[in-house]
């Protein structure tokens, strides 16, 4: 049905796009909701690099400047990346739909499978990060603190599942206040000064380089750039921001590079100007938080911003794995379920799985922040460098304004990603970062397989040919029996009105001739028209005797209808034997009869209906 112009009225089965709009994000709830990591890496992506600069003594803290300038510039080159990886792939994928795109099937998976371990990671990193501050602060509660991480988890699933719009909301005060408490200590870290340097400082850093060393610098470079995880949490989850979805992504894929480079640069300032050390208990962030605003009512401020942003930065992944399962589940590589929505925009599925995911990596780790980090950040440079490579091919394909300038631009970001992901993967593989090898690989061959089993129905129902038309064919009903019951009566109508030929089948045993005896009598007096057949079940069995004669039958359209009774009581299936589960079971496994189970529901009887029947009922009948 066609839009009415005068009305707005939309399509039959549609929601108006202001009602799905209501549900999606704005430029600042897209930062609120998808670029949380990003904005927390603040508070360790500078340590990361300070923590291996310190090995080299003053020469090395020296270069924290121009290690964080390089990082920025590599968070450019992704920003701007990223931008133009919004416009040409508005569905949402990030590397995963450049990949598919420009580099092949193989390729796609493996970003796929980088990003998804990427997102399972940041969940389990930031809630444990967020609670390692909180036992900090109060260390008694240490011995809960796999609890403490399970109850955030739950938490922020919860509200997630009430749609990404509505949780963008509860995250955009944290961030605000968060970012605002780190541009003020920027500000007053600056304002303030710091001690000059002096002239031996100056040589020192002239000959820092052949001090240092071209791997430590490297190896500074990588620990570093897990300050640009989330960068690509924008791009992956376009479809979840509100119309125009292309542009707001992009505006908000630009305000996170601009505020993450002028953190980081401005924290890398202070870190040189104060002459900041790692000192163990006490974190980079806090000592130039110190620094610059004293011990007072302002560091306390930007210490519990920093935690609560810590917890809340899980929620990047919750915005971003549930889009990139359901692209993975359109193209077959993942079960369909994660393609289903609920209300207010949200995949269910892909939500419940990362969440399960996570917690199973808590519990594994006991909370400990410590046992994650190293294996956090392998994964995303894979994804990262995959894109790149990609806009390259697009560039290369397209030709469009100012190609080759964009070739350039790419191509050096794949090859700093590269670069980065190799020193990350060997600096890190003896603390757990061969976890991630192997598990990449592993995802990569899952999907594999999850496609191939697609494609293997697909050609089995014959997707995308026209079938023959459809043309009546005679068919054979069989009927599973145990007595003459209203039941029955039910199932043999069922049965009479699908197919040809109705047979009901009922094992005897030898010893229980008696049993059968009854049975026939009542039968007779019954007659219900049906064919009834007798099979002989040795030792007391039901399910082989009637799987042997369902096989052995000559019609070669079968079907079988198992009759069982829906209690009325959930409790009451206790009371049932489950017979018809193991029939339905055998026969599937054994036979190629298409298998039934009738479920008739047992509704209350009412006292007036049960002396109706009873009056109907001949005399002498119990």
């Amino acid at each position: 049905m066609s839009k009415s112009p005068d009305r707005g009225v939309a399509d039959a089965g549609e929601e108006p796009p202001d009602r799905q709009d209501r549900h999606r994000l704005s430029v600042v709830g897209g930062l609120a909701a998808l670029s949380l990591d990003a904005m927390a890496s603040v508070a360790y992506g500078p340590e990361a690099i300070v923590l291996v600069l310190a090995l080299a003594g003053g020469a090395g803290m020296g270069f924290t400047l121009p290690v964080t300038l390089t990082i920025a510039a590599l968070l450019g080159v992704l920003v701007f990346s990223y931008r133009h990886v919004i416009a040409a792939f508005p569905e949402g994928g990030g590397a995963y739909g450049v990949s598919k795109r420009y580099l092949g099937r193989r390729a796609s998976l493996i970003a796929a499978a980088s990003l998804i371990v990427d997102y399972v990671l940041n969940v389990a990193v930031s809630v444990a990060a967020g609670t390692a501050a909180l036992t900090s602060a109060f260390p008694g509660l240490v011995p809960y603190r796999t609890g403490i991480c399970l109850a955030v988890l739950a938490a922020i699933t919860l509200v997630n599942y009430r749609g990404i719009a509505h949780s963008a909301r509860l995250f955009i005060a944290p961030t605000v206040v968060y970012v605002g408490a780190i541009l003020t200590v920027i500000a007053a870290g600056l304002l303030r000064g710091g001690p000059a340097a002096t002239e031996h400082a100056a040589a020192a850093q002239a000959q820092g380089l052949q001090t240092v060393g071209v791997l430590l610098l490297l190896k500074a470079f990588a620990n570093g750039c897990a300050a640009l995880t989330g960068v690509e949490a924008i791009a992956n989850a376009v479809p979840s921001f509100r119309r125009p979805r292309v542009r707001r992504a992009q505006r908000a894929e630009i305000a996170l590079g601009g505020l993450l480079a002028l953190m980081l640069i401005g924290i890398a300032l202070l870190i040189e100007r104060f002459s900041i050390r790692p000192v163990e208990g006490v974190t980079v962030l806090a000592q130039v938080t110190e620094a610059a605003v004293g011990h007072g009512v302002g560091f306390y401020v930007v210490q519990f911003a920093t935690v609560v942003l810590l917890a809340l930065a899980a929620n990047t992944s919750f915005g971003g794995l549930p889009v990139l399962a359901r692209l993975l589940a359109a193209d077959n590589h993942l079960p369909h379920l994660f393609a289903l929505q609920a209300e207010r925009q949200v995949h269910r599925y892909g939500i419940g799985f990362l969440a399960v995911a996570s917690a199973v990596l808590l519990v594994a780790a006991g909370g400990d922040m410590n046992t994650l980090v190293p294996l956090f950040a392998i994964g995303v440079f894979v994804g990262f460098t995959l894109s790149q490579a990609g806009m390259v091919r697009h560039w290369l394909a397209t030709r469009t304004r100012g190609w080759r300038g964009r070739i350039a631009l790419n191509g050096l970001g794949a090859l700093l990603t590269a670069v980065a992901a190799l020193v990350v993967a060997v600096s890190k593989f003896s603390e757990g970062g061969w976890l991630i090898l192997l598990a990449l690989p592993a995802m990569v061959a899952v999907m594999e397989r999850v496609g191939r089993a697609y494609r293997t129905i697909g050609e089995k129902l014959e997707l995308g040919r026209v079938p023959a038309p459809p043309r009546p064919r005679r068919s054979l009903v069989i009927v599973p029996v145990g007595g003459v019951s209203g039941l029955t009566r039910q199932a043999l109508a069922a049965a009479l009105s699908l197919g040809d030929r109705v047979v009901a089948v009922r094992v005897v045993h030898p010893e229980e001739a008696d049993a059968r005896r009854r049975f026939l009598a009542e039968w007779e007096r019954w007659e219900p028209g049906v064919e009834l057949v007798l099979v002989n079940g040795e030792r007391l069995r039901l399910v082989e005797p009637i799987v042997r004669y369902v096989r052995d039958v000559p019609e070669r359209h079968v079907f079988v209808l198992i009759p069982e009774v829906e209690p009325e009581h959930l409790w009451q299936r206790v009371l049932q034997n489950q017979r018809g589960a193991v029939l339905a079971h055998a026969l599937r496994r054994d036979t190629e009869a298409v298998v039934c189970r009738l479920r008739f529901r047992m509704a209350p009887l009412r006292e007036s209906e049960a002396v109706a029947d009873r009056s109907e009922q001949p005399a002498g009948t119990p």
